[in-house]
């Protein structure tokens, strides 16, 4: 008998909402909140149960819930064997979900993982705060055009680069409002929209330069795994296994595309995935892993319920 590999795949920022700790409160994973908050400085309870939409869009904020959701839904999962039906042969997780990877894989700990996510978001969001700064999804351009339309834009004295690749026809630029505007405007010349992003800053972008330092610092004083299960980088879309890579890693993913679409062909080409399972709030990165690559099975955990839907289909990575 042959158990099929599986990946865990984990979500970042923009997936954040009013009460999203409700569904996991009553878990034995609701006990990672106190952890969190200890290692952040934030009442995590609070954020994930009491407040509201707005508030939770701040930066710093929207990725201390998110990671913690990540870290309950991967934690249940354990629980409840899900995760011991079928192999799990690499993870990966897109933007601040990379933090929750590497938990999972044994990469970092717990604890220092939720110190560096408090540490990223803030040095994020006021690194956002002094400049103007903001990101908008292409849709409906393949990435060669997209590319092209950022380069002429800053030929033509604008700021705006390609900050991610999420799945085909959909890319997301990120720079100046202006150069955002600019990329804009010229969009429909390559058969794409442009449509606004809510988020705080140029994210993934030479704006975030500053952040990347704060990071870089903040990761001097962590200790990563020498080895560990393979996650794949969104800077370069590769799987790495040494705990020595991530600190470079981490800190050139603040100012460098997230590389999520050639991250999942690594997933399910090399890597040999045959299942994709998204643990943590929100079922986004499950329906870009289907246009990514349609013939493998994507699932997602976004809540306890959701582990007995889920389980029987990873049962059926039995062959």
């Amino acid at each position: 008998m042959t158990l099929e590999p599986i990946a865990l795949l984990f979500p970042g920022q923009g997936t954040q909402k009013q009460g999203m700790g409700a569904p996991w409160r009553d878990t034995e994973a609701w006990s990672l909140v106190g952890t969190v908050s200890e290692q952040s400085g934030e009442d995590i309870e609070e954020l994930l149960l009491r407040t509201d939409g707005a508030l939770l869009r701040r930066t710093d904020l929207a990725q201390l819930a998110v990671f913690t959701v990540d870290m309950m839904a991967h934690d249940e999962a354990l629980r409840h064997g899900l995760l011991s039906e079928a192999p799990v042969a690499a993870y990966a997780g897109h933007s601040l979900g990379e933090f929750a990877a590497l938990v999972a894989a044994g990469a970092l700990g717990l604890a220092d993982a939720a110190g560096l996510v408090a540490v990223r978001g803030r040095a994020m969001r006021e690194a956002a705060e002094s400049s103007n700064g903001t990101m908008g999804v292409l849709v409906g351009a393949p990435l060669p055009a997209v590319e092209a339309l950022a380069a002429d834009a800053r030929a033509a004295g604008h700021r705006v680069w390609v900050a991610n690749v999420n799945a085909p026809g959909q890319v997301v630029l990120s720079g100046s409002a202006d150069g955002v505007a600019a990329a804009a405007a010229e969009a429909p010349g390559i058969g794409a929209k442009l449509i606004s992003v809510p988020v705080g800053g140029a994210f993934h972008s030479p704006f975030m330069a500053s952040a990347a330092s704060r990071l870089r610092a903040a990761l001097s004083g962590v200790e990563f795994a020498a080895q560990h299960s393979p996650v794949v980088a969104n800077v370069d879309a590769r799987p790495h296994v040494c705990g020595a890579d991530w600190p470079d890693l981490m800190e050139r993913q603040l100012i460098a595309p997230v590389l999520w679409e050639e991250g999942v062909r690594t997933l399910v080409g090399p890597l040999a995935c045959t299942r994709l399972i998204e643990l943590g709030p929100g079922r986004t990165l499950a329906g870009m892993a289907r246009r990514i690559a349609p013939a493998v099975e994507a699932l997602s955990v976004d809540g306890p319920l959701a582990l007995g839907a889920v389980g029987p289909a990873v049962s059926r990575a039995r062959g």
